[in-house]
């Protein structure tokens, strides 16, 4: 073996990254084995070891964190190299790594793909629906492009621009309906649904009901927006939803959407994308067809 090479380093990346041998290879579409080999082969042509290996879990070395450090700055820079050249030849949208909170990718996506289809009908776009803390690692490190978030995010290394502003809605059981709007003191009170840790919707409704939690079963917990109404539906709480999500979660649920009295919970959705990235003007155009398709959805009855 000569020297390293950009695929070895890139198996290094999914190795760390996924500290499984078997998930690391999935993630690189080849097989197990042959990411061993590869794995071995650097780790011999440095004579250090990067990983250490157990029966259950693969950790990376002292060295091998620095390793890959350096490794994502690497690949990271051979990333903006490409994108330097599709902005050249005037490809800049020819592909698209895109990154998106699952509290907004489904109400969103379907006529935003369908906008960018129209307007570059042979466009590669490829999609991660994600949390905001890995979208954040992903964009960091050069695996996506761009991605669409809750603002602020306040990375330096960041450009953020935001798209358009949404209000919370409340959603409580049809027989309800009617009640006056609860305060923020009444809500402290009931039984309220939320997503699971680490959604940062989760904090946003958290902190406009100006509620700590202190023990594990003040709230009940759901892995998504359709699941936390289907709960309302099914009579065990109270919620609260982004107003996008209205028309599509309570079309095969019996509830009540309320707005909230003034002032009203809002959220900022907006882009991001890395400044040194050379397809920075691209991804700037692109955040207007964003907020333009994002009008056009709010817009409909």
């Amino acid at each position: 073996m000569n020297n390293l090479t950009l695929k070895q380093l890139r198996y290094v990346q999914a190795l760390a990254q996924t500290g499984h041998f078997g998930r690391a290879a999935d993630l690189c579409a080849i097989s197990q084995p042959a990411l061993s080999l590869q794995i071995k082969e650097v780790e011999d042509h440095l004579g250090v070891a990067l990983f250490e290996r157990d029966t259950r879990q693969v950790r990376l070395t002292s060295f091998g964190a620095d390793f890959v450090a350096r490794a994502r700055d690497i690949l990271r820079s051979v990333q903006d190299l490409e994108d330097f050249a599709r902005n050249e030849k005037g490809n800049v949208l020819s592909r698209l790594r895109m990154g998106i909170i699952p509290t907004i990718a489904p109400y969103l996506l379907p006529a935003l793909v369908g906008a960018l289809k129209r307007q570059t009908p042979d466009i590669d776009i490829h999609v991660r629906e994600t949390l905001t803390p890995r979208l954040i690692e992903d964009l960091a490190q050069g695996r996506i492009d761009t991605a669409i978030v809750a603002l602020p995010v306040s990375e330096s290394s960041f450009e953020e621009t935001p798209l358009f502003t949404e209000r919370f809605v409340f959603v409580r059981p049809k027989s309800d309906d009617g009640k006056p709007v609860p305060s923020v003191k009444m809500l402290q009170e009931m039984r309220l649904l939320l997503l699971e840790e680490g959604h940062c919707f989760r904090d946003q409704a958290l902190e406009f009901c100006n509620i700590t939690l202190r023990r594990p079963r003040e709230t009940l917990d759901g892995s998504s927006l359709a699941t936390l109404v289907q709960m309302v539906d099914a009579g065990l709480g109270v919620t609260l939803i982004p107003e996008m999500a209205v028309s599509v979660e309570t079309r095969s649920a019996s509830v009540s959407i309320i707005p909230f009295d003034t002032p009203e919970p809002t959220r900022t959705i907006g882009m991001i994308w890395r400044k040194s990235n050379p397809l920075a003007p691209a991804f700037k155009t692109l955040s207007l067809l964003v907020r333009d398709t994002a009008q056009a959805l709010r817009a409909r009855p």
